[in-house]
């Protein structure tokens, strides 16, 4: 029997759209694979690029895309919706990402006491998220992975700047998408955002917590934009599951759970929280502690963005 395909997100310095997206096109995936699958929702005024980028002795790809401003109008939910239900995609990729995107305008309603038809993604931000987000989904099923599971999510503090303000790190949307499955998270002593608000509805709509038993075959390096005095990356390894080696992941209080397959996206309460989290961090660090990689994601914010805090407003 031919073992499946399987995906684990190493979440070493948090987790953006970009990089998740970046990890996939280093691992292997085709960038004009992506583009034609990103063709099909009908967006203009943008582009993608990717560039080889080595940090701290470690090569991998940075994604970039370039959005003219002027021809991204705002959208709601409603829009979102319409923009996936008339692209020719996969039915399995439209319906995970409908599911992100109605995760992250859910938190945001409620965070900010409106009904989801009165949250809007900003006109930047919405084609970003996107991108992203289809991109992302797409990628899965283009590489022929079943399952994905992930590292627990590290966690900074301080703030960032949103079209509301100055907000708190984690982020509203964020800390709610981990709340509303109990995602484990690790504390670190980094004063910036580790984990964007696209960030975390991709990992926490898609992926089981925990490490899986797997035979690796190829591995991905995707970086966010800031040079850090670490490597600013996340780490994606793409293998073989290899059966009967660990018991069944648990979810809330004791359930047993079913990964993220590309046939069926779980409902975001799905995901195993009572495991021992297995975050591999046993290289030292620069920096004097476990794992406090902070790395700037402000433009990740889907429906609180600005790009006040760019070197570099849409190169990620």
């Amino acid at each position: 029997m031919t073992e499946r395909t399987i995906a684990y997100l190493d979440c070493f310095s948090g987790a953006s759209g970009d990089m998740l997206l970046g990890a996939l096109l280093d691992a292997g995936l085709p960038l004009e694979a992506i583009q034609a699958e990103l063709d099909r929702l009908g967006l203009s005024g943008y582009s993608l690029g990717v560039e080889r980028v080595q940090q701290r002795g470690i090569t991998g790809s940075r994604l970039s895309i370039e959005i003219d401003e002027d021809q991204q109008p705002a959208r709601d939910l409603r829009s979102i919706r319409e923009i996936l239900d008339a692209a020719d995609l996969e039915e399995e990729v439209t319906e995970a990402a409908l599911r992100v995107f109605e995760r992250v305008a859910l938190a945001e309603a409620s965070i900010h006491g409106m009904s989801v038809d009165e949250i809007h993604f900003h006109e930047l931000s919405a084609v970003d998220s996107l991108i992203d987000v289809v991109g992302f989904v797409s990628g899965l099923r283009l590489l022929g992975v079943s399952a994905l599971y992930s590292s627990a999510l590290p966690l900074g503090s301080g703030t960032v700047r949103t079209a509301h303000g100055l907000l708190p790190v984690p982020a509203p949307a964020t800390l709610a998408l981990l709340a509303e499955v109990g995602a484990p998270t690790i504390p670190t002593e980094a004063e910036c955002e580790l984990v964007t608000p696209t960030g975390a509805a991709l990992i926490t709509t898609l992926a089981t917590f925990g490490r899986p038993p797997m035979a690796v075959v190829q591995v991905g390096y995707g970086f966010g934009r800031r040079e850090l005095p670490w490597a600013n990356m996340l780490r994606l390894w793409i293998g073989q599951e290899i059966s009967g080696g660990v018991a069944v992941p648990r979810g809330r209080m004791g359930e047993a759970v079913t990964p993220y397959t590309v046939d069926a996206v779980a409902e975001p309460h799905a995901h195993p929280h009572a495991h021992e989290h297995e975050h591999e961090h046993e290289h030292e660090h620069e920096h004097g502690h476990g794992h406090g990689h902070p790395h700037e994601h402000a433009h990740e914010h889907p429906l609180e963005h600005t790009h006040e805090e760019h070197d570099h407003p849409h190169t990620h």
